[in-house]
């Protein structure tokens, strides 16, 4: 974590892909591919580690909340 407590450019960019809507996982995975330079594994790994970082939660509480809530659905399933 930076000492500056300023999330990195590709942490803004992982939360800029999940406030778009994605008609399906193809088209998502793709643009993960081609704009972030990671595999939809990498990418997912990055994403949960964000959704734990407070800094996220201050950069953009809407989406990282929404994602908090449906990451808690799953959990509630199992």
């Amino acid at each position: 974590m930076p000492a500056s407590g300023v999330l990195s450019a590709l942490d803004v960019a992982v939360l800029a892909v999940e406030r778009r809507s994605w008609p399906s996982s193809g088209p998502k995975e793709r643009h993960i591919r081609e704009h972030l330079g990671l595999s939809p594994t990498r990418y997912y790994q990055l994403l949960n580690a964000l959704l734990d970082d407070p800094r996220a939660l201050r950069h953009d509480a809407v989406t990282v909340n929404r994602l908090l809530r449906r990451r808690a659905a799953r959990r509630d399933r199992r």
